[in-house]
């Protein structure tokens, strides 16, 4: 027990950090990214940076699946493609030389569903360029927001209800999208939605039947994948999905259906440097020269200055909370996998990922795509032993090495990338769990906040009632004096926009 209580004075080898071990150019290397110092090594950050690109890469064929059907052009997948890449390799480059941290960025889930799926097809009457002003204006937003320290203000004025809501509605508005692409989830006359048909003595089509299995097939692969611990589960399950795809529909061939037929005879392989010229004729700069024309918006009747106005506040509102409450989960879940936390339990270099958080995403608007944030699979790369910003340049060269391969990329089916979604919507659903269902209010209004973005197909809606609902719950309950006044700002420019937008 004596010798347990014996303090030994420490070694001057222990307060001096450790040394680079290599010299020239891999020694300034290790020495500016701290290699060495963080106990890692090139090997370990290497591999980790491998592994994140494994596991997030699949944003590069879901995201660009999802912008070519708003983009226009004559190659509007390739254009998406590349504009993603753009946006991940900014926004990651940022995180390995500017906050100099294990971790990725690209074009967020969730936020770019909200953009296409509301903002554009939602008929709002806005444009692809049009969003893109948003995303920026939510990017330069984020620096202001950043440099000021407002940031956690402004997070901590949202109802922990509603906070916890939103990823498990977005989840599920992901996921609802994933089904509807895959045709899982059809039309339906008397109930608005239906379950596909699987009734072989009914009168249904065989290359119809074949995305939906291959849906359903690839997202069960996939939590096959996780549950083994498989690095890259989804991107796996999205290429055996596509192989699956294609084989169903070589076997429709055989059996000489003209669906199938038609399938193979549209397939063309393009040039990969098409997609560069798609891009820089269709989607950078757009956001400049195109973005700020609502004449379209204004055509619609009903739509004014004023009510554009009140669309432009409350949808950056939307963007900002959205890509606040996921990147700060995400840096606290990523680093707490990594030992990456200062003695108060914060993500060391916090202000730092923030800003390059902020950066990325006006950068990924100029380049065309939606809010460029931390993704939550970069913690496979911290748990594989990444600890410097070295892994995140393994992370950014490898997405540029990804740009060339669109034409590959654009063989993926929408049924394969639809697992992805389903997915995706799975792992955001165990927020659900944080709301506290013991409680009337927080439960109705965490209810309301998601279930409004699913069954009424709009992301920045449920967030509208969820925190018009908590305020009027307070109201009625005697709790006035725990709104926060931006929870009443906040409340009052969504309750404007449902009166006088159609959005």
């Amino acid at each position: 027990m004596e010798e347990d209580m014996i303090v030994t004075e420490p070694t001057p080898e222990t307060n001096t950090p450790p040394e680079p071990k290599h010299e020239g150019f891999l020694g300034k290397v290790d020495a500016y990214f701290g290699i060495t110092k963080s106990g890692s090594n090139f090997k370990r950050e290497i591999i980790a940076g491998l592994t994140t690109f494994m596991a997030m890469v699949y944003i590069l064929m879901v995201n660009a699946g999802m912008f070519s059907a708003v983009i226009g052009g004559d190659n509007p997948y390739g254009a998406a493609y590349i504009a993603t890449a753009i946006g991940a390799i900014a926004g990651t480059m940022l995180m390995a030389f500017l906050a100099k941290m294990p971790l990725a960025q690209a074009s967020g889930m969730g936020v770019n569903a909200f953009i296409v799926y509301t903002l554009i097809l939602g008929n709002t009457g806005l444009t692809y360029a049009n969003t893109m002003v948003f995303t920026l204006l939510d990017g330069v937003i984020f620096v202001v927001l950043t440099a000021t320290g407002l940031r956690k203000k402004i997070f901590d004025a949202i109802p922990k209800a509603v906070r916890y809501a939103i990823p498990v509605g977005i989840g599920l508005f992901i996921a609802f999208i994933g089904m509807q692409n895959a045709g899982v989830i059809v039309d339906n006359a008397s109930t608005l939605v239906g379950f596909a048909s699987f009734n072989v003595l009914g009168d249904i089509n065989y290359a119809t039947v074949v995305p939906v299995l291959v849906a359903l097939l690839g997202v069960l692969a996939i939590a096959v994948l996780s549950k083994k611990n498989i690095k890259g589960s989804i991107l796996w399950g999205i290429l055996g999905a596509a192989v699956l795809y294609y084989a169903l529909m070589g076997l429709g061939c055989a059996w000489g259906n003209a669906d199938c037929l038609a399938f193979f005879r549209s397939i063309t392989i393009s040039d990969p440097f098409s997609a560069f010229a798609a891009w820089g004729k269709d989607s950078v700069g757009k956001v400049f020269y195109e973005g700020f024309n609502f004449t379209q918006y204004l055509g619609i009747p009903g739509n004014n200055v004023g009510t554009l106005i009140v669309l432009l506040i409350t949808t950056a509102l939307s963007l900002c909370m959205i890509d606040m409450f996921d990147t700060i989960g995400t840096l606290y879940g990523a680093c707490s996998k990594g030992d990456l936390l200062d003695e108060n339990g914060v993500p060391i270099r916090m202000e730092r990922m923030m800003l390059a958080d902020s950066i990325g995403t006006c950068v990924g608007a100029i380049a065309g795509t939606s809010t460029v944030t931390t993704f939550v699979e970069s913690s496979s790369g911290v748990a594989a032993g990444g600890r410097t910003g070295f892994t995140a340049l393994t992370t950014a060269v490898l997405f540029i090495i990804a740009m060339f391969l669109s034409p590959i990329a654009q063989l993926i089916p929408s049924a394969a990338t639809a697992a992805a979604l389903i997915w995706v919507g799975v792992l955001m659903m165990t927020s659900v769990t944080k709301i506290d269902w013991t409680d009337a209010v927080e439960a109705i209004v965490g209810f309301l906040t998601f279930i409004v973005m699913v069954l009424g197909y709009s992301i920045s809606k449920g967030i509208g009632i969820g925190i018009i609902a908590y305020i009027l719950c307070k109201l009625c309950t005697g709790k006035v004096k725990e709104i926060h006044i931006a929870t009443w700002v906040i409340g009052v420019l969504f309750l404007a926009t449902f009166l006088v937008s159609s959005m």
